[in-house]
């Protein structure tokens, strides 16, 4: 007999996400009142991907990220949640929605950029394509000054703490006011298509805002910088195929293509 959390929890759980974490919320083009986010779980070791929908103001609906996985489970104001479906809602982290850029700053200095992606899988795509965090300090900046949770953004809400600090800032709407300044190429220098491994981010000319500003230079996947590899110019970086306005479309871009 299957264990139940009290009447409402969960829902309440959901409401809290999305209030509490709106720059992981994609809203829906039919109705911009509700959206969705996708949510990381690492209950028992394997890590797990979830997506929760708010459909309407009472109901909330979470499926697996490959909907493959398992069925979708309703979740209401007055109905009981199984425990399963409870510990995932709240024991998740949420993954900052496809297209998020986040700067990590240091005195109002960006000394990284942060780009959340993952776009949502329709039921006829490959779903192996996991979501996450790439994290892109700023070449030939000091390791000293990159978050410190680089390597895995996304283990126990660390990325929202900051965030939360004030160490992140949304700096979407700065480059997205900004066009034909900020750029992303994608890894393996366009000729393969888009990857995670060597993705960069060209900023042509520093950008300010109220709350930070972000230098001119080339940001790069932190995993690259850390081996070594050999950086190209901006000049070079910006004559590959594939370069993407990071100002155009913010709402409707896929980062990295997946």
């Amino acid at each position: 007999m299957p264990v139940h959390a009290r009447s409402g929890d969960a829902f309440s759980a959901c409401l809290r996400l999305f209030r509490n974490y709106p720059m992981a919320v994609r809203r829906h083009y039919a109705e911009h009142r509700y959206g969705s986010m996708v949510l990381a779980n690492r209950d028992g070791g394997t890590e797990r991907f979830f997506v929760l929908i708010m459909e309407w103001d009472d109901l909330f609906v979470l499926r697996h990220w490959d909907r493959r996985d398992g069925p979708r489970v309703a979740i209401g104001p007055n109905e009981a949640a199984s425990a399963e479906v409870s510990r995932v809602v709240e024991a998740s982290v949420p993954v900052p929605r496809d297209g998020a850029l986040l700067g990590w700053v240091s005195g109002h200095r960006v000394q990284a950029v942060l780009a959340g992606y993952g776009r949502l899988p329709e039921p006829w795509d490959d779903a192996s394509a996991a979501p996450g965090v790439l994290v892109m300090p700023l070449v030939g900046s000091p390791t000293a000054g990159w978050p410190p949770f680089a390597a895995r953004p996304l283990d126990d809400g660390t990325l929202w703490t900051h965030v939360a600090r004030g160490g992140l800032v949304d700096i979407g709407p700065l480059v997205t006011r900004c066009p034909g300044y900020v750029f992303l190429v994608p890894g393996g220098d366009g000729a393969t298509g888009p990857s995670l491994a060597g993705t960069r981010v060209v900023v042509t000319e520093r950008l300010s805002a109220d709350e930070c500003w972000l230098p001119a230079g080339v940001y790069a996947d932190h995993w690259t910088l850390r081996e070594g590899t050999p950086t190209m110019t901006a000049t070079q970086l910006l004559a590959l195929p594939g370069v993407v306005d990071l100002a155009g479309g913010r709402g409707e871009r896929h980062l990295l293509g997946v």
